[in-house]
Order: structure tokens, then C-alpha cells, then sequence
């Protein structure tokens, strides 16, 4: 868990500084393909699901360790070649649980919120999910595990590759010529983003792009077929707490309604967004028809808003920073009252996003967590050994934050047009 944060605190800044520069290019471009609203529901993504993952909210059926101490039959002993093929196994586990996360109805929950954004850029790589509660494919790694790599370097190599697939998040890079027969490109990357006919479901490999040649499933970039971005069932929202469990609410209702007991029991494995006979009609869902012709999610924010929401999701990340860089300080169980703090901190700004007057709700009770926390510790989380003005700072940041709120629904949301 601390090891993980570190690695995070140092990730973090590196992926922000690279979305700055994507969006300045695009200003003066004069082409911007990321909206503020889009990123900052993005990046805010990203933080929920780095919070879950230090909180370790999460179940692993079969642990590699398991796999890798009761099956090896053969130990590596190059430290160069140990490294080498952990790579190529994770890539090989990549491609699959992406391309069952695509096929199966159950699986599709946690993945959504990739692919949620109606643009392509930088920022919607962090869309990452947290309702993935249980890791149900370590068998996958079995290779691995056959010619004894360490858990060690496993543990190692897995956020690497997760990390290297940030870059190819862009529409401002071309295809690149002979890199395109082997790596994962911006090129085959917005394929795998694109709602169109022509491009939906290809292209699952995360690093090497041979996976998808090799299991039939490899579409390249048409010129003549720009790709056309988000999900057929829009998402309507930046807070991406909702975004995570909207497909699961949408099963569990259609089971719960369903009239044969067949349709309640395999709905969860049929393919991605089936549903029972004349649900369409029965219960219907928004759903995107003509690719070419829907519009886009937009809230009518002021700018006002815009900015109010922006300094919500740069405090959020420098108080995630400080619970990244102090999780021995701050122990067991307080670090997971500080990420029930965070993950209420993003529930409560962007449900503000969405101008929902339920956003007040959410702030208070944001607020009162912070002041009983700072009743029951006097400090907030050991902030005042690195200087007590800070706690002074935050308390006045939560007022301030919840005066906001107050103001943007009962003033401004009122003087826009229903």
C-alpha cells in the first residue's frame, strides 16, 4: 500500500503536466478535443480509482503469489529475462480481460467508465474503474507463474504496463509507420474507443497490437470512417462514482423484472448490453442509434462553475497527495475514514458538476466528517506536523466550499433556464 503511493505521488504530476500540455497544444492548434468539464470529470476518475486501489478494495480469487509458489516448475534466473517475459505475460492477461470486460455483461461494469467520455485525449486514459471488486483472472498469468517470475516482479511490472498506455489517449498523433505493426498507437487505440459500426469491439491489446491479429480481432483506422467516441448508452454525468455502477443498476433492475428465471440467472454472462425480449420497448434505456448524429453530454455551467470546479479537483488531489505520502502516519483504520472523506469530497463537487441540488446534501455531510475528524484528532491526519497553519487552511476551504455549493444552487442554478 505505501509503496504503491509513492509510485502514485511520482505518476500524478508526470500525467497532469502531459494533459496541460495536450490541452495547450490543442488551444493554440485550434483544435481542442478536451473540453475542461470532460477533463476535469476525467482526472477526478482517476483519483477515485487510485484511492480505491491504496485502500485495497479489492478481492483476489486465486493470488499469483498462490499460483506462482504451488506450480512452478522451472525458476528464471536472468534478471533481464525475468522482466522480459512478465511483460509479455501481463500483455497476453491484458488483451483477455479487456476483451471479456468488452464481450460479457457482467464484466462490462467495470470498464465502462473507460470508455464513458465522448472525446478521446490524454485525460480519459484515467477514467478507471472502481467497482472492479473481485480480480477473478490470475489464472491468466499462469505462464508466469510456470517459470517461477517472483511475485515481486510481477508486483513491479504491473503498474509499469498499466502506465504505459497513458501516451496513446490522443488524437493529435498520426499513425506511425512500422511501430504500427507491433505497439498499441493512438491510431489503433482510437479504433478501440469508437462507437462506430466499423470499429466497435476491435482492438483490445494494451501494449503489443499483435494479440488482436492473432485472435481476429484487429481493425486498423479508416480515413474515410472518423472514429466517433463514447458508449451507446451515454453516460449523462461527470460524477464517475455513478458512472461505475450505471451498467450494474441497469442488470440488476432487468433481472429483477425479468419473467423467466432463465433471463434472472445467465443475463450476467450474455453478451455486452443484451437484455430480455421486449425490454427496449418495456423498459427503455437511452441508447445512442445514428453514431453521426447525438449530442454530446453538456451541463449549462457558467464559468464560475467551471473554475469553482476545477479548484475542487486540484484541493482533492493535493489532499489525496498528502494522504499518498503519510499512509503510515496516518494508519489503520483512519485511512479509510480519509478515503471515505475523498471519495464524498468527489461525490459532492461533481454531482455540482451536474448542477444537481442534491450537492448541498453531499457537502454537509463532507463537512461534518472533516469537523469530527478534526474533533476526534485535534489536527487533520498529522497535517500539523508539517505546518499547523494547514489545518487552519483546510477548515477554512471546507467553509468556503460549502458556502459555494449553497450559493450555486439556491442563486445560480435558478437563474438558468429549465
Amino acid at each position: 500500500m505505501e509503496q504503491y503511493g509513492k509510485i502514485l505521488l511520482i505518476a500524478m504530476p508526470f500525467f497532469l503536466l502531459l494533459i496541460i500540455i495536450e490541452k495547450t497544444y490543442g488551444y493554440f492548434k485550434g483544435e481542442d478535443h478536451a473540453p475542461l468539464m470532460d477533463s476535469i470529470a476525467s482526472i477526478t476518475s482517476g483519483m477515485t480509482n487510485s484511492v480505491k486501489d491504496i485502500l485495497g478494495l479489492s478481492i483476489v480469487i486465486i493470488s499469483y503469489k498462490w499460483l506462482e509458489s504451488h506450480l512452478a516448475i522451472y525458476h528464471i534466473k536472468d534478471t533481464l529475462l525475468i522482466y522480459i517475459v512478465s511483460f509479455f505475460v501481463i500483455d497476453f492477461y491484458g488483451y483477455w480481460t479487456h476483451r471479456w470486460a468488452h464481450q460479457i455483461n457482467i464484466f462490462w461494469n467495470k470498464h465502462a467508465i473507460h470508455h464513458s467520455s465522448e472525446e478521446f485525449n490524454l485525460s480519459c486514459a484515467l477514467r478507471q474503474p472502481i467497482s472492479n471488486f473481485f480480480n477473478l483472472f490470475s489464472f491468466l498469468l499462469l505462464p508466469a507463474a510456470l517459470l517461477g517470475v517472483p511475485t515481486e516482479v510481477i508486483a513491479i511490472v504491473l503498474p509499469i504496463h498499466l502506465f504505459l498506455q497513458f501516451w496513446y489517449h490522443t488524437r493529435y498523433i498520426n499513425k506511425l509507420g512500422w511501430l504500427e505493426y507491433i505497439l498499441v498507437t493512438p491510431s489503433h487505440h482510437r479504433v478501440h474507443h469508437a462507437i462506430n459500426p466499423e470499429y466497435i469491439d476491435k482492438n483490445h491489446s494494451q501494449i503489443f497490437i499483435f494479440w488482436d491479429k492473432l485472435f481476429g480481432t484487429f481493425q486498423e483506422e479508416l480515413e474515410t470512417v472518423p472514429p466517433v467516441f463514447g458508449i451507446t448508452r451515454p453516460a449523462a454525468t461527470w460524477n464517475p462514482i455513478k458512472i461505475n455502477f450505471q451498467h450494474l443498476g441497469l442488470m440488476i433492475s432487468d433481472a429483477y423484472h425479468a419473467e423467466r428465471w432463465k433471463d434472472k440467472l445467465t443475463i450476467w454472462f450474455k453478451p455486452t448490453g443484451w437484455r430480455p425480449e421486449n425490454f427496449e420497448e418495456k423498459y427503455p434505456v437511452a441508447k445512442i442509434d445514428n453514431v453521426y448524429s447525438f449530442h454530446k453530454y453538456q451541463t449549462s455551467n457558467s464559468k464560475n462553475l467551471m473554475y469553482w470546479s476545477l479548484i475542487q479537483m486540484l484541493t482533492t488531489l493535493l489532499l489525496i497527495s498528502f494522504m499518498f505520502g503519510n499512509i503510515a502516519k496516518i494508519g489503520m483504520p483512519n485511512i479509510y475514514w480519509y478515503g471515505l472523506f475523498i471519495f464524498i469530497s468527489i461525490y459532492s463537487y461533481t454531482e455540482l458538476m451536474d448542477t444537481n441540488s442534491n450537492s448541498i446534501l453531499w457537502e454537509i455531510i463532507r463537512f461534518g466528517i472533516a469537523i469530527t475528524v478534526f474533533i476526534m484528532l485535534q489536527d487533520w491526519f498529522g497535517m500539523k506536523s508539517i505546518h499547523p497553519l494547514l489545518n487552519y487552511i483546510l477548515i477554512a476551504y471546507l467553509c468556503i466550499s460549502l458556502a459555494m455549493t449553497f450559493y450555486f444552487v439556491k442563486i445560480e442554478f435558478r437563474k438558468q433556464p429549465h
